[in-house]
């Protein structure tokens, strides 16, 4: 039998590191990596998102709310970086 939490700690924290990580990782990638493998690299910054997702939702050590905390992780994360890689896109159309 468990007791409960008196004060349980704020999990949205863990979800907000996820999305400054997508940001993080969208932003250099959009810096360090040459435009034909950007796309390439957006997917992975997104798998790197949902493990960061895990490892930070299994660190705070709280069953209730796991599924909708790791989906709002995740699906921030999506949003963060499609928003980067429509800016990416833009950015290629717009001539020099």
């Amino acid at each position: 039998m468990s007791t409960p939490d008196l004060v349980p700690r704020r999990t949205y924290g863990g979800v907000i590191a996820v999305w400054v990580l997508a940001v993080i990782a969208g932003v250099a990638i959009g810096i360090l990596v040459p435009a034909p493998w950007r796309a390439q690299w957006i997917t992975v910054a997104l798998g790197g998102c949902v493990v960061a997702a895990f490892a930070i939702q299994l660190w705070y050590g709280r069953s209730q709310a796991f599924i909708q905390r790791m989906a709002a992780s995740v699906l921030g994360a999506l949003v963060v970086l499609g928003l980067i890689t429509a800016g990416f896109g833009l950015a290629a159309i717009v001539p020099r």
